[in-house]
């Protein structure tokens, strides 16, 4: 088994930031505003050869009383109690707060061990760096600075020599698995519906809209199935994105959905589907990612809303016609079922691999039933179809002309491939590859020749 290290602290001592470091990724935001990670967020680092699973947690604020700081102390105790070591980071150009005193008295009483970590100390001697904070009782601090990199392999060798090697570390076989992202509008349940699939209170929900501001990944097994969900930041309307972390919570769920198999796109039963619905429903469709659209708190909307949610489906969704849609209750749990069935499909039919005869007798058969429409005297032919990719499949078809073709016959295409091989809930790209014309660029022919003379 993977050792599991939790980085907590204050607000804005850098845990972020050495999550990043770890991780070797850029998984969780870093901005110098206090509070920006709020849940749990969970990345693989590696040293050397031996593999190591890292936590970062929200700020512990110890003097909050209600409000999002005490829901961020909750997520951070969760990770405490799923972590074999904790890393307790310090701001060591800020100096020794009272906060600090508070969570290390908490911290001393874990059975799992605690290493104290003074960041932000480049540039510093150590001895000077660290001197304050051996009155927290947690052992010899130990300073880095998660910025530059400086003392972070020492910290990490040392946390990772109280636990067994297993032998030579090898990356562990994975098996593919859905990773779904679950994006919308803020406050419209989707951490709601995350913490009803996974069956606990996996990341904070409150009332407050924006309540998510990172891109938070939830692995969970269901019915058998390895899933990722990925819980995103609602995106607002553009005249609306005035905080600095705002935009960076855009930019990680746009990247969070081109990163998925699957989107479940969630919608307010009770609000109906605004213009930014269809905005991100829009770029789902761009980045060619499978959808599947739920329509939540359906038992808090009454009559009236429910059938004009049902009309605006019909008009502003229609060029979503290849995905399903779901009406559900996350808060009930009522239609968690049928909507990952719906995921499972779609997912199915984005990593469908289809065979080059059986496209070609495919295309054959759709070009009998509806032949290209003719272009001058020429008539578009077309020859032959295979599969150029997945996640949306992608279906390359082969002819001469085919450059006259119109858009059209194109998506009469798509149909006939999406109907013969099943891919609902997925969108798909048919291209056009036109032969190279053998004689093109060649001098004149002999018989014009003759006449030239």
């Amino acid at each position: 088994m993977k050792p599991v290290i939790a980085l907590v602290g204050r607000p804005n001592v850098g845990k972020s930031t050495l999550f990043n470091r770890l991780t070797r990724r850029r998984d969780a935001i870093v901005v110098d505003v206090p509070g920006v990670t709020r849940d749990r967020h969970y990345g693989e680092g590696r040293l050397g050869e031996r593999p190591f699973f890292v936590i970062d947690t929200g700020g512990l604020d110890p003097g909050a009383k209600d409000g999002i700081f005490v829901e961020m102390a909750r997520q951070a105790a969760q990770a405490i109690a799923e972590a074999d070591a904790v890393v307790f980071l310090t701001d060591g150009r800020g100096g020794l707060h009272d906060d600090d005193k508070l969570i290390a008295a908490r911290l001393r009483k874990l059975p799992s061990r605690v290493w104290l970590v003074v960041n932000k100390c480049e540039g510093m001697a150590s001895d000077a760096a660290v001197a304050e904070f051996h009155a927290l009782g947690l052992g010899m601090p130990q300073p880095i600075s998660s910025a530059h990199g400086d003392g972070v392999a020492d910290l990490i060798e040392g946390v990772l020599a109280d636990f067994p090697r297993t032998g030579q570390a090898t990356d562990e076989a994975r098996d593919k698995h859905p990773r779904v992202a679950i994006v919308g509008r803020p406050n419209v349940g989707k951490s709601t519906l995350v913490n009803a699939l996974v069956g606990e209170e996996r990341v904070i929900v409150f009332g407050e809209p924006g309540t998510t501001r990172d891109a938070i990944e939830v692995p969970f097994e269901r019915a058998g199935r390895r899933y990722t969900l990925v819980d995103t930041a609602g995106l607002r309307k553009r005249g609306k994105q005035g905080e600095t972390t705002e935009k960076f919570s855009i930019v990680k769920t746009l990247q969070a959905i081109e990163q998925s198999n699957v989107a479940v796109l969630v919608l307010d039963a009770q609000d109906g589907i605004s213009e930014q619905d269809a905005h991100v429903a829009g770029y789902i469709l761009e980045r060619g990612r499978a959808l599947v659209i739920a329509v939540n708190k359906w038992d808090a909307a009454g009559k009236d809303a429910r059938e004009s949610i049902k009309r605006e489906l019909a008009w502003k969704f229609v060029f979503l016609g290849f995905a399903e849609t779901h009406y559900l209750s996350a808060k009930s749990g009522k239609g968690l079922g049928e909507l990952m069935r719906s995921v499972d499909a779609a997912y199915a039919a984005a990593m469908a691999k289809m065979s080059t005869p059986r496209l070609t007798r495919t295309l054959i058969a759709a070009v009998e039933r509806q032949p290209p429409p003719r272009k001058g005297m020429r008539r578009p032919k077309l020859r032959y179809a295979h599969q150029g990719g997945q996640n949306p499949p992608r279906i390359i078809v082969h002819g001469n002309s085919l450059d006259e073709l119109p858009d059209s016959y194109r998506r009469y295409l798509e149909g006939v491939f999406r109907d013969t091989f099943e891919l609902r809930g997925t969108p798909m790209r048919v291209e056009f590859r036109t032969g190279r014309n053998p004689y093109a660029g060649r001098g004149p022919t002999r018989e014009r020749r003759k006449m030239e003379q």
